[in-house]
């Protein structure tokens, strides 16, 4: 596995040995990282279920200027914080060993902003259900956020809109899909009740 683009561009990153995590393949990361590029300039990058940390590396390979990855698998773990020297990135990356609510919490009480958050959590468990429901009162998240789902192309996502998210695109590959949201605005939700 390597990066793709950007300043640490074909890069080698090591991943995680058995069926612990699922990394994206080249071709579906380069056709998100293409659908991000826009968003990517001086963004604040949040992956959840971070794995090896690839995508949020190449996030920074691509011009985001923080990335904080959370992880709660030790051998993962230890993959990201290797990829992030390899790639020179450990002073924008931050790597937080801890589960995905945890880290949420944590980022919340340090006040950051997002403007993506990516996660990949494993699949058919609804983890991204509960993420989304987490974040939809998340001080993490404003209007303007980007938050992108990769899921197992059965995933369903009728109750996005029951939670304030607006599906901008989705992208459908062989076996998964990507979902982009972001958060309804107050002004938007007011007039679809009206």
């Amino acid at each position: 596995m390597r990066v793709i683009a950007g300043s640490a561009r074909r890069l080698l990153l090591v991943t995680v040995d058995g069926n612990d995590t699922r990394p994206t393949g080249d071709k579906i990361k380069e056709t998100l990282f293409n659908m991000l590029n826009f968003e990517l300039p001086g963004a604040v990058f949040v992956d959840l279920y971070s794995g090896s940390g690839a995508i949020a590396i190449e996030a920074l390979s691509r011009g985001a200027q923080k990335a904080y990855l959370v992880e709660n698998n030790r051998k993962a773990a230890a993959c990201i914080q290797k990829n992030l020297e390899t790639t020179h990135f450990t002073e924008q990356g931050e790597l937080m060993i801890c589960d995905v609510m945890a880290g949420i919490r944590k980022l919340e009480g340090r006040g950051v902003k997002a403007d993506i958050i990516f996660m990949d959590p494993p699949y058919n468990h609804e983890y991204e259900k509960n993420v989304l429901e987490r974040l939809r009162n998340s001080s993490l998240v404003d209007d303007s956020t980007l938050i992108v789902v990769e899921a197992s192309k059965e995933t369903e996502f009728d109750y996005a809109q029951e939670f304030g998210y607006q599906l901008e695109r989705e992208k459908v590959y062989k076996s998964s899909r990507h979902e982009f949201f972001r958060r309804k605005s107050a002004t938007a939700e007011a007039s679809e009740n009206e």
